[in-house]
């Protein structure tokens, strides 16, 4: 296991001397030297953003692997782990750059409080970003840009320059993604009809009642998704995350007790899977406007 935690130490893997800024980089991959060993696992204490349109090496992430021979974008979160295998293959047109910020370079701007947006962040490599031609030297410009900026003197501008445009850059990724969703929506049709099965099959079992609802984290394992990844197509497909269709279906699931038994809002929540009533009680109202008795008075009147 290799630990970066700085620019300087990410520098260092690739021979590449001292870092230009202490808080983040720009690389060319075509051109960085990797005598790394299979099976080298890197986790770093910043944010990766990489493309390649070669396979040099393989990664795995989340026991999964992902080339880069078509041409894909990755974008990586701190504290996460990537495993390279190496698989030398040249390429007349070989393309490939990394981009690398700490968080501290962005702590007190707009950017800190919008990069949670940027779910991709969290999801796994094997659901890459696909990128156009067109769409790969937008990226590509605003990776110039950055790299220009460190070639220049640092002065009381460059912070700002190179944060605005980082943050350009992943507002282009958030708008790739969410072609890329549209592209792929009739494979997401059918994770979308997989979890609403999965969610209907649950709740209408004893299911709920021994095992408690079921986690997103549980329905992306079904459907061969990361928790994230899960949540976005939902949205994109369905205008609800994937915790809100956990949410609906337990409500429709309670309506139905409500109405078809005298059991105990208490009894109802412990059937739904909650250990404290008062969060069923909260929740139903949530989403109903209505509390569980309420609604049970409501229908039978």
């Amino acid at each position: 296991m290799i630990h970066l935690r700085s620019m300087d130490d990410l520098y260092r893997l690739f021979h590449l001397g001292s870092a230009k800024h202490p808080l983040v980089a720009v690389m060319d991959f075509s051109k960085v030297i990797d005598d790394l060993p299979n099976n080298t696992r890197i986790v770093t204490d910043f944010y990766s953003i990489m493309f390649k349109n070669y396979c040099k090496n393989k990664l795995r992430y989340g026991r999964k692997e992902i080339d880069f021979q078509d041409g894909s974008l990755i974008c990586v979160a701190p504290n996460q782990v990537i495993e390279l295998d190496s698989d030398i293959e040249i390429k007349d047109d070989m393309i490939g750059w990394g981009l690398f910020f700490h968080p501290d370079l962005i702590r007190g701007t707009v950017l800190q409080d919008n990069i949670n947006k940027h779910g991709y962040f969290s999801y796994d490599v094997t659901e890459a970003l696909h990128l156009s031609e067109k769409e790969r030297i937008i990226l590509f410009e605003c990776v110039q840009s950055i790299d220009e900026e460190l070639n220049e003197n640092i002065d009381v501008h460059s912070q700002n320059i190179i944060v605005s445009n980082i943050d350009l850059l992943l507002n282009y990724c958030h708008r790739y993604y969410g072609r890329q969703m549209i592209t792929r929506r009739h494979s997401n049709r059918s994770v979308v009809n997989k979890v609403e099965s999965l969610l209907r099959d649950h709740f209408h079992s004893e299911s709920s009642h021994t095992q408690g609802w079921p986690s997103v984290a549980y329905l992306a394992e079904q459907v061969h998704l990361s928790p994230s990844y899960l949540s976005d197509l939902l949205k994109s497909e369905t205008g609800k995350t994937a915790q809100e269709h956990i949410h609906y279906h337990l409500i429709e699931a309670a309506k139905d007790v409500l109405i078809s038994s005298d059991k105990t809002v208490s009894e109802i929540a412990l059937q739904m899977g909650f250990t404290h009533p008062n969060y069923f009680n909260k929740l139903f109202k949530s989403k109903t406007g209505r509390t569980p008795v309420q609604f049970r008075n409501h229908i039978n009147s």
